[in-house]
């Protein structure tokens, strides 16, 4: 296929978004410093100043704007039309952040968007305020000669799960319909390498209550002949894994992820892997994070050491996060996980499982006109051809789009890279990548424009 665009349209384009970052900048630290932490602990006033925000940057860019509540945080969805016949393009991301955690942790004051060596650090930053502003970069370089009709969707509650997302697209799901759906949510292979992210792991995570007894009783007068529920519970989620670190749940599907070249090394350098502890399970690094099941215990409800007493705990608890195989059905899973945890109760322990959260998994078929012009519209932006990437975490709305408008192209793309730590202290934004992004989705508009129908 001819390429629709020629060296001067694209040229002129990214001279266009770099124009234009200074002020991007300004308005992506504005956002950051709004908290809006979405976890009901929070305050809930700064989720909608950020929804406030999110709409006049929209507005200004001659958006028709409205701001959605179907039961949980408020949704922006704006919308601004292209010539006659042109396609249409969804562009998704967030504004509700993950808590800040331990500021002791950070470097920077997390909500207060601080410069180094390139990257700017703050919660949000790149999670996905950056996302947001990328999308508005891109109808900013465009102007009032938008090439395709554009709907811009951003959720206010996905970092708690989008439970109202199923009653948003049920209610407002004709507003998104469109050719192709951009997700900003997601990450690049490495700085300087962009990526399509083509599968995701799906997800369940489990409370599993374990109880001995009916009231705690002296360590010394019983222990040795009555078990306590903090050991037994040990023994049941040790039976989660084999002895090389596999998932050891019967039935469970597992995936082989694309054959890049992922060392050890890398792994430990990106994880923070302490010297002397080794990796766990078998077959290929990126199989064993993208596309294989992992269990990972995640809390733990017992005495604290600062507080126990010399006594047999009765009744004990952990909360652990499956991930699952792109596609493996997340109930099934459960089912399946709850079956094996019953079977492995010892010395008939007394063993409860419930189901905390869910959500599928995504596998894309990524091919077709307009895969191939996001993936020439990343080359042109990054002077690399990019590559097709798993994630091992889970993105459970992919799959609820996916499920929506089956018959459209899936693109789901991001502005972070390995280092961006999103979720932990010291988030930060690569902030020659993000200018890349932007020049990216830019470009994908203009291509879309292009191509003939």
């Amino acid at each position: 296929m001819s390429d629709v665009l020629d060296d001067a349209q694209t040229g002129a384009l990214r001279d266009r978004v770099r124009d234009l970052m200074p002020q991007v900048r300004a308005d992506l630290e504005a956002l950051t410093r709004i908290p809006s932490v979405s976890l009901d602990a929070f305050d809930q006033a700064h989720v909608e100043a950020s929804a406030e925000a999110t709409a006049a940057l929209l507005r200004a860019e001659g958006c028709e704007v409205e701001i959605v509540r179907e039961g949980g945080r408020p949704a922006v969805i704006g919308h601004k039309p292209g010539p006659p016949g042109s396609r249409t393009v969804t562009l998704y991301a967030h504004h509700d952040v993950q808590p800040p955690g331990d500021d002791a942790l950070w470097d920077s004051p997390p909500f207060e968007p601080t410069e180094r060596g390139g990257r700017l650090y703050g919660r949000g930053a790149a999670d996905d305020k950056a996302g947001v502003m990328a999308h508005v970069a891109a109808l900013r370089a465009h102007g009032d000669d938008l090439p395709v009709g554009v709907t811009i969707f951003v959720e206010g509650e996905e970092e708690i799960g989008s439970d109202s997302l199923p009653t948003i697209l049920e209610k407002h799901g004709e507003k998104l319909r469109a050719d192709a759906i951009v997700l900003a949510d997601s990450t690049n292979w490495a700085i300087g390498e962009p990526a399509l992210t083509t599968t995701l792991r799906g997800m369940i995570r489990v409370v599993v209550t374990v109880t001995t007894l009916d009231h705690g009783v002296h360590s010394g007068m019983f222990g040795g002949a009555v078990p306590d529920a903090l050991t037994t519970l040990v023994r049941v989620l040790a039976s989660l894994h084999d002895d090389e670190g596999n998932v050891a749940v019967p039935g469970v599907l597992e995936g082989e992820a694309a054959d890049l070249e992922f060392s050890e090394e890398r792994l430990r350098e990106e994880s923070g892997l302490l010297d002397g502890v080794s990796t766990i399970g078998s077959g290929s690094l990126l199989s064993r994070i993208w596309t294989k099941p992992s269990a990972t215990t995640i809390g733990i409800d017992a005495p604290s050491v600062a507080t126990s007493s010399n006594t047999l705990v009765p009744s004990a608890s952990a909360k652990v996060s499956i991930r699952l195989a792109p596609a493996e059905d997340d109930m099934h899973a459960f089912e399946l996980v709850k079956a094996h945890l019953l079977e492995h109760a010892p010395w008939g322990a007394k063993v409860e499982v419930h189901l905390d959260d869910r959500g599928l998994g995504f596998a894309a078929d990524a091919q077709g006109p307009v895969y191939d012009q996001a993936r020439a519209a990343f080359a042109d932006a990054w002077g690399v051809e990019p590559v097709d990437i798993g994630v091992g975490g889970s993105i459970p709305f992919v799959a609820a789009f996916a499920e929506q408008f089956p018959e459209a192209a899936i693109l789901v793309t991001g502005v972070e890279d390995p280092d961006a730590r999103a979720h932990g202290a010291n988030e930060s934004l690569h902030l020659g990548e993000f200018e890349k992004v932007c020049v990216a989705e830019t470009l994908l508009l203009a291509r879309l424009g292009a191509l003939p129908r």
